[in-house]
């Protein structure tokens, strides 16, 4: 993998415009040699409702299992917060969070659970995996229960 500069790590940067704009970022996996999860958890996701344009909320929970590439942190927490001013469905925005990871890193594994909260009294769960987990890797429960209500 060539060196890439990371433009974003250790300096001040903008909240991207949009999903569109903002940029995922990798750096080298230093573990080539081994198989292992890599769990980033987003409690405090949000974005607009396509139909009403009032916030809605998520607890993402993306885990995966690096190739040559481990995405880089700071670069995720902008492109999750440039969902702010991001009008779409919870379907639209769960997928489009992974498909970026994807592109970004090309993992051997990933899994991401969007737990949405509720709008219109009903919760919308959304998962979606892509590649295959390697044998012997643990693949830890997300840990968010489901939606209980007001109890």
């Amino acid at each position: 993998m060539a060196k890439k500069t990371l433009t974003q790590l250790g300096r001040p940067v903008p909240l991207p415009a949009s999903p569109d704009k903002a940029k995922l970022e990798a750096v080298a996996n230093p573990h080539t040699d081994a198989d292992y999860i890599v769990r980033f958890t987003a409690p405090e996701f949000t974005c607009l409702c396509p139909v009403t344009g009032q916030p809605d909320f998520a607890h993402f929970v993306i885990d995966y299992v690096p190739g040559k590439s481990i995405l880089e942190s700071k670069s995720l927490k902008l492109f999750l917060a440039s969902f702010r001013s991001h009008a779409a469905f919870h379907e639209d925005c769960t997928i489009m969070i992974a498909k970026r990871v994807v592109a970004a890193i090309k993992p051997k594994y990933l899994r991401i659970a969007g737990y949405w909260y509720p709008r219109g009294g009903i919760p919308i769960d959304v998962f979606w995996q892509t590649g295959r987990l390697p044998k012997d890797v643990w693949l830890p429960d997300p840990g968010v229960s489901p939606y209980r209500g007001r109890s």
